[in-house]
């Protein structure tokens, strides 16, 4: 039993499918994806950010390496359009090149440093010292692959249904007794379940009788605003300033139909539970969108900029803290047999979305 049918909840049951398992997945919205599979960058990151041994430094150059092949076998829409982190001032030529050592511990492929005249004979509008080329970034369309692994799921004998939140689990000898709401309730017997419910993983670890408290983490939301930017995008690829504390800055993506949009920011919010949380984007954070762009391009012109939409990290620390890895937690960390709990997947969940799901169905033995 998969809990979320988000892109990480539907690679995994895709998986335990594929597999051989049996296999349901509740998703509590009426359509798969609707919460943070559908409010992010869209993007397939090469890996380049992540801490060297890292669960998403691993997990997200796997799962790029898996994706490009997987979306071109089943004919998900993506581009493999690239990417610069671009350093604006002095200063930050030194972050660059870390970041560079970084991303080649990590075994990232397809990086070159370019000087800032490199940098504009690629994309003339950009401004700045020094940029690292990014050849293995690529954006995607994160619905359509969600659509491919629910067929894969299907074809495999498995099955998703929709209004269906998980209420409680009970842990027994030989699995789990879960209580499913909506509009038929009832209770289901599974041997495996794995925590895929994204902003809500926390909170669901919390009505599993029989798994300690002590192993569930803390929950933190921080929120990601996005604005379009009207007319046409002078840039081909994708555009990134060195990483800001709990994010990766403002930077542009774009979309297939080569659409710019900017974002996201971090913004931390006081929100206790995911049903607090409010997905407005307040058009007074244009300014501080201004001042973040023109750093790297100083030719956007005053409102380019409109409010998009909002898409909210799940972090398992608060502001202040390093970034967190991953938390896949199996029975070797809290002792339930059969339970997954996935905590805190944030980007790049997305592009390591298949090599999470390989993870998930190693670590149980199937």
């Amino acid at each position: 039993m998969v809990a979320g049918a988000g892109v990480v909840g539907l690679a995994v049951a895709r998986a335990l499918a594929l597999h051989g398992l049996e296999t349901l997945v509740l998703e509590a919205e009426s359509g798969i994806g609707n919460g943070i599979s559908s409010r992010n960058s869209e993007v397939i990151h090469a890996g380049i950010y992540d801490a060297a041994g890292s669960l998403k430094a691993r997990l997200c150059v796997a799962g790029r390496k898996a994706l490009y092949p997987y979306c071109d076998a089943h004919g998900v829409g993506h581009r493999r359009c690239g990417k610069l982190v671009v350093a604006a001032t002095p200063g930050q030529v030194e972050l660059l090149a870390a970041i560079e050592r970084g991303a080649t511990a990590n075994g990232v492929e397809g990086l070159r440093r370019l000087s800032g005249v490199e940098a504009r004979e690629l994309e003339p509008a950009l401004q700045g010292e020094a940029a690292l080329l990014s050849t293995a970034t690529g954006i995607i369309d994160s619905h359509a692959l969600m659509l491919a692994y629910l067929g894969d799921l299907e074809r495999a004998g498995g099955g998703l249904v929709l209004r269906s939140p998980l209420e409680s689990a009970v842990v027994r000898a030989d699995g789990f007794v879960l209580r499913v709401g909506g509009a038929a309730p009832l209770e289901i017997e599974a041997g495996i379940l794995i925590n895929a419910a994204g902003l809500h993983a926390q909170a669901l670890a919390r009505r599993i009788d029989g798994l300690a408290p002590a192993h569930i983490p803390g929950s933190w939301f921080a929120k990601g605003n996005y604005f379009s930017l009207s007319g046409r995008s002078p840039f081909t690829r994708l555009i990134y300033p060195v990483p800001e504390p709990g994010g990766l800055g403002v930077h542009l993506t774009l979309d297939l139909a080569g659409q710019a949009r900017f974002g996201p920011d971090v913004e931390w919010l006081a929100a206790k539970s995911p049903e607090e949380i409010d997905y407005a984007v307040d058009p007074a954070r244009s300014a501080l969108f201004y001042a973040a762009i023109r750093r790297y391009w100083p030719g956007l012109k005053d409102e380019a900029l409109a409010p998009a939409y909002s898409g909210v990290r799940p972090k398992v620390q608060g502001p202040g803290r390093p970034a967190s890895d991953f938390v896949l937690q199996g029975p070797e960390g809290h002792g339930v047999a059969g339970l997954m709990n996935l905590f805190g997947i944030e980007s790049p969940g997305l592009t390591a979305s298949l090599a999470i799901a390989a993870e998930v169905a190693a670590r149980l033995g199937v």
